[in-house]
């Protein structure tokens, strides 16, 4: 990298804003008995996910994403509220619009948060701390609801930023503090490190960023193929990728190529952390993917394709792991097979509403394509 671009990179001025609890958030707003009170967004029964939960329903460990039974176990008293995504959609608007009195640089990641460029504020602001504060301000005044903001020189940084002060605060990391920040970090705090890369790098010793560092690139990627880049580069505080407003998005999709050649049962781990890369990606989309892809490239070139198009959408990562890896088993090649790339995507998008119709997620495994 240049030196020029390097010092234009580090005078970017990116803001994430993250609603807090927002669907929980809205559901509390409106209806006034609940707020104080342990409140889960999502249907009851055993094939339901929770779509959000309250701050108070996170004391006991519920989460996004959790099966809506266990959620009833963790808490019995907590209060089960139907999602209503054409309302948190209807506020997600009111917040979207605040976002562009500042800049048209916006991002969208999903309906409760997004990646804003403010180098260049339409106000004539310079500072982007108090950019953010007015844009948290507003939010809370127009809407009644609070959001927490990250700034950073660039976006991987704005989002780790942003989960720094929640609820209902900012935290700014400065390029002169890049190291100090995120040097002691562990480094699964790094956007796509989840449970399966995290025990891969701390089987190699590397439990901190600073860990990470040390590494050469050769060996990352000698252990993690391309995603060993991304690794390097993360460890540095490097993220070049510009906030990219709307687009029409038809898929998603995300692959990695290995330095060997891997046996098809040695593909689920890195099936894992694609599935979670792709369901990351795809938050940006406001909408749903309906059919689940798996890519696979043999050692020899040959490239093929298995999908499958569930009754429901997957609404959750974990939910998409599920169905990409049980698309393997449609594979008919002969065991000695060996690959060099695979790909998780998800395409066939919906609208966000289409979430709402999660019911049967957890049912039979529909047959793939």
């Amino acid at each position: 990298m240049q030196p020029c671009d390097r010092e234009t990179r580090l005078m970017r001025k990116i803001v994430h804003v993250d609603m807090d609890a927002f669907y929980a958030s809205v559901e509390q707003r409106d209806a006034p008995g609940l707020r104080g009170k342990p409140v889960v967004v999502a249907w009851r029964g055993a094939r339901s996910v929770v779509c959000a939960a309250s701050y108070e329903a996170r004391t006991f460990g519920i989460r996004s994403a959790m099966p809506a039974v266990r959620a009833e176990r963790l808490c019995p008293d907590a209060i089960f509220v139907p999602p209503d995504f054409a309302r948190y959609k209807a506020v997600s608007r009111q917040v979207r619009e605040i976002f562009h009195r500042h800049t048209d640089l916006v991002e969208p990641l999903s309906l409760d948060e997004a990646y804003l460029d403010v180098t260049q504020a339409k106000t004539g602001m310079q500072l982007a701390t108090e950019i953010a504060q007015l844009i948290r301000t507003q939010i809370r005044e127009e809407t009644q609801l609070t959001a927490s903001a990250g700034i950073a020189p660039n976006k991987f940084l704005a989002k780790i930023a942003s989960d720094w002060r929640k609820p209902d605060g900012q935290f700014v990391i400065a390029p002169s503090r890049i190291d100090a920040f995120l040097l002691p970090l562990k480094v699964n705090r790094i956007p796509g490190v989840g449970k399966v890369m995290d025990g891969k790098l701390a089987a190699l010793g590397i439990v901190t960023v600073a860990d990470l560092r040390l590494r050469p690139l050769e060996e990352l990627q000698a252990h993690f193929g391309s995603f060993g880049q991304s690794l390097y580069r993360r460890a540095r505080g490097i993220d070049e990728r510009p906030v990219e407003p709307d687009q029409d998005v038809q898929s998603v999709s995300s692959e990695d190529t290995f330095s060997e050649d891997l046996a098809l049962d040695a593909l689920d781990p890195h099936i894992l952390r694609l599935a979670e890369k792709t369901w990351l990606a795809t938050r940006r989309t406001e909408r749903i993917g309906r059919t689940v892809v798996l890519k696979l490239k043999t050692s020899n070139f040959r490239i093929l394709t298995r999908s499958c198009t569930p009754g429901q959408p997957p609404v959750s990562q974990e939910a998409l792991a599920q169905i990409a890896l049980a698309l393997t088993r449609r594979v008919e090649l002969p065991a000695q097979t060996r690959y060099r790339l695979v790909g998780v995507g998800l395409s066939g998008f919906n609208d966000v509403e289409e979430r709402a119709v999660q019911g049967q997620l957890f049912g039979e495994m529909p047959q793939a394509e």
